[in-house]
């Protein structure tokens, strides 16, 4: 498969090694310092593009490689509110019911590519479901990156967030720095060069349940995301991490 590459920092060139070890081709690496080869012939040579940047880049990537006709794996967080619709639009098969989209685009977008992070999330669901009969516990989360980390809550604590909502009645919402009961706590902490922890407590008089999860390195991630690329190149539309793992 040919990948190109979009943004080159750390996870950028971990993507490059794990894709170029299962037999991949990178025939083109765009970072911030040579734009204009999104215009290359090499670029639109790609099967899919794989993109990791800022959250202000993302979406003008997106449009980009899909104007050459290029697919798109990205992990980029923080675009979603501003640019959610229209990415859900372009994707989508049809325009309006009954009215297809000639020029479908194909985005697999997920906030966490790490294949720990899917099971963790399968986990989080179920275990909602299971606590939603036990008001006695209330809930919180807490996630923890490193200092380079720009948007927060991270995308992986919003997932997992709107996961609790969804199956917690006794939730309306996510929010940070609240004392409603009504809302999911979400704290965030940056410290280091931690590559990411999510643990979530469900906390009662007489116990407490705790489940985290701790990404040792990047590896994790920059391993789903050529696995997402595999896939993708196989598939069209609105893709994410729930139709790669049927769990």
């Amino acid at each position: 498969m040919k990948i190109a590459l979009i943004g080159y920092g750390k996870m950028g060139k971990m993507i490059e090694e794990i894709a170029l070890s299962r037999g991949h081709e990178i025939v083109s690496i765009i970072d911030i310092d040579n734009q204009q080869d999104f215009d290359s012939p090499e670029f639109a040579s790609a099967d899919v593009a794989i993109e990791f940047t800022a959250p202000q880049a993302a979406y003008g990537n997106y449009l980009k490689a899909w104007e050459k006709g290029v697919k798109v794996v990205s992990g980029s967080t923080g675009w979603m509110t501003e640019h959610g619709d229209e990415v859900r639009k372009a994707c989508a098969a049809e325009t309006e019911p009954g009215i297809a989209n000639p020029q479908q685009r194909t985005l697999f977008w997920a906030s966490n590519f790490s294949i720990g992070v899917a099971i963790f999330s399968a986990v989080n669901r179920y275990l909602a479901k299971i606590m939603n009969e036990f008001p006695q516990y209330d809930v919180e989360m807490e996630e923890t990156h490193h200092v380079h980390k720009l948007d927060h809550p991270s995308g992986t604590a919003i997932t997992l967030a709107e996961e609790i909502v969804e199956n917690i009645d006794r939730k309306e919402a996510w929010k940070e720095d609240t004392t409603d009961k009504k809302y999911l706590r979400v704290d965030h902490i940056r410290r280091g060069e931690v590559p990411g922890i999510h643990t979530i407590r469900y906390d009662s008089d007489a116990d407490l349940i705790t489940i985290t999860h701790d990404a040792h390195s990047r590896k994790g991630f920059a391993l789903g995301a050529v696995l997402a690329a595999e896939y993708t190149k196989e598939h069209q539309g609105l893709l994410t991490i729930s139709d790669m793992f049927n769990f």
